[in-house]
């Protein structure tokens, strides 16, 4: 009976680790940044929004735990589809895409806790993230560009 516990539990275990490491982290592979304090707004306007690479970004990095709908895991992962949390605060999202959240948060009524770890590593690709996200799943969320996330501080990488 024992070894039938631990064994469970280490499967458990095993299968969070893959959900965790495959939910973040990672270098960029985009070579087109700049600073966001040096972007003009001319800048900020060609390249948001960047469906493609929000899209990529998406697929490679946020599906796992959000899913392909969008819908999230109840409990889990919160959902990006219909998601007051997301719609009401694009800046905010942009910052948890640049440097995570360990902070418990209400989505449509339900809270989640689970870690988010910092997911790109600069603001354009935050930015287009954000707007392919809000865009997508049935969202109309409009867009964000850089010149509105000028004042989101990217933290230094753990």
């Amino acid at each position: 009976m024992k070894q039938r516990i631990f064994t469970i539990s280490f499967v458990a275990g095993i299968f969070a680790l893959g959900i965790l490491a495959s939910c973040g982290g990672g270098k960029s592979t985009n070579n087109t940044s700049t600073t966001g304090d040096s972007t003009t707004k001319a800048e900020a306007t060609q390249t948001a929004p960047d469906m493609v690479l929000g899209e990529k970004i998406f697929t490679t990095k946020c599906k796992v735990c959000h899913q392909a709908d969008g819908k999230g895991v109840k409990g889990a992962f919160p959902p990006l589809a219909g998601s007051d949390y997301l719609l009401t605060d694009k800046v905010r999202a942009v910052a948890q895409v640049l440097n995570g959240s360990q902070r418990e948060i209400i989505v449509n009524g339900e809270k989640y806790t689970a870690l988010m770890p910092q997911q790109v590593s600069t603001k354009e690709e935050a930015v287009a993230v954000i707007n392919y996200v809000v865009n997508n799943f049935g969202n109309n969320g409009g867009t964000i560009t850089l010149e509105d996330v000028k004042e989101v501080v990217i933290e230094p990488r753990k």
